[in-house]
């Protein structure tokens, strides 16, 4: 099932074929971001598109934020980490060349503390159980971790093409809203007011606050606990000052992922919820005025052989009837159940279409076998690219 040859998408058009080719090939194109829904293939996409673009010329890293180490054992290499490491084997031959690592949250936000103020201070938040806390697991770090290592990347000017591979969708979406979601948090009344003491200036005013931020404290306590509150309070008094900074490179990581060197390839399964996840994304990104390149339909069941499901499985009965060939009759019945599912995958793909007619989509057959190094990558690419 190709792309020139999905049936009619409910309005007089075929969805074009997305020609990825020619979207590594292109110098402008500096980032693709695939993103899709667990268990799609996303990995592998972002994998095996940034090891074709490398033999193409490009010089290519890809940014894993999926905590699974399929992309690392795909490549060869032991384990990933918040450091660029080449991969061995990867084509350089038309000059490009390959490097792969995943983020390190914490890493990632130590970095940011530490460039935005004093290796004292910058110490003194690294100490702060609160800090410790958002640091790991608060909603939306990894997110907005990601997009500060996209920006760090893409400033380094050392490649010219980044490929980010992002968690699923849900949390794909949350990589669009991370710095929004953060920023509000840290700018929030519950932590103005924390920091409330120490942005208070004169004595009279130092003792309005004061007052009101010990109401606030008695409260609050209750809840969260004395000395959480505490650590609470101290890490956003000596944050505060590096809050202005994280905001600036967020924004600007947000209008790197809009402008036109960005790609956003979206890459779906023949299935009804991933392609509902996919449809989702797809408007998102319209509405965020983001870059879409098009589709990867992952896994899809392509039939080569004219003969119809119906007849194919006439025939099995008649032989097994007959007491004919078993063989014959088993491989009949194969290729009636490999040609529904395809009807089936065109039946989800047509709604896609019909919601998106302009949405360019490529297909990549399922594999025998799953993909676990360069050559299955490879392999991958030669179908994306197709």
């Amino acid at each position: 099932m190709t792309a020139e040859t999905v049936p009619d998408a409910g309005r007089g058009r075929r969805p074009e074929h997305l020609d990825l080719d020619a979207l590594i090939d292109d110098r402008a194109t500096r980032v693709v971001v695939c993103c899709g829904s667990g268990g799609v293939g996303k990995t592998t996409t972002a994998a095996a598109l940034a090891l074709r673009a490398a033999g193409r010329g490009r010089r290519v890293v890809v940014l894993t934020i999926d905590p699974a180490k399929r992309l690392a054992q795909s490549m060869g290499l032991e384990e990933l980490d918040n450091e660029p490491r080449v991969v061995p084997g990867a084509d350089s031959a038309a000059g490009g060349e390959l490097q792969a690592m995943m983020l390190d949250m914490r890493r990632t936000f130590d970095e940011m503390v530490s460039g935005h103020t004093t290796p004292d201070r910058a110490q003194a938040i690294f100490d702060n159980p609160f800090y410790q806390t958002i640091s790991s697991s608060f909603s939306g770090t990894q997110e907005y971790m990601a997009m500060e290592k996209l920006g760090q990347l893409a400033a380094t000017g050392r490649w010219d093409l980044i490929v980010v591979d992002t968690p699923p969708s849900r949390s794909a979406l949350d990589f669009l809203d991370a710095p929004q979601r953060l920023s509000s948090f840290l700018d929030g009344r519950m932590i103005r007011l924390l920091s409330a003491p120490a942005r208070a200036g004169g004595s009279a005013l130092r003792k309005l606050v004061g007052s009101t931020f010990n109401l606030f404290a008695k409260a609050v306590s209750t809840i969260l606990g004395g000395q959480m509150l505490a650590d609470a309070s101290a890490f956003v008094q000596a944050f505060d000052t590096l809050f202005g900074g994280f905001q600036e490179r967020a924004n600007a990581t947000y209008q790197l992922l809009r402008a036109p060197g960005t790609a956003f390839v979206v890459v779906a399964a023949p299935e009804p919820d991933a392609l509902r996840e996919a449809s989702y994304f797809v408007e998102r990104l319209g509405t965020e005025r983001m870059p879409l390149a098009g589709m990867v339909l992952n896994r899809t069941h392509p039939v080569h052989a004219t003969l119809s499901g119906a007849r194919a499985r006439e025939g099995a009965e008649a032989l097994e009837a007959a007491r004919g060939d078993a063989t014959t009759a088993a491989v009949l019945r194969l290729h009636a159940d490999r040609v529904e599912t395809a009807e089936r995958e065109r039946r989800v793909l047509a709604r896609f279409t019909r919601a998106h007619p302009t949405v360019p989509i490529v297909d990549v057959p399922a594999m025998a076998t799953d993909v676990h190094d360069l050559a299955g990558l490879r392999a991958i690419g030669d179908l994306l690219g197709s």
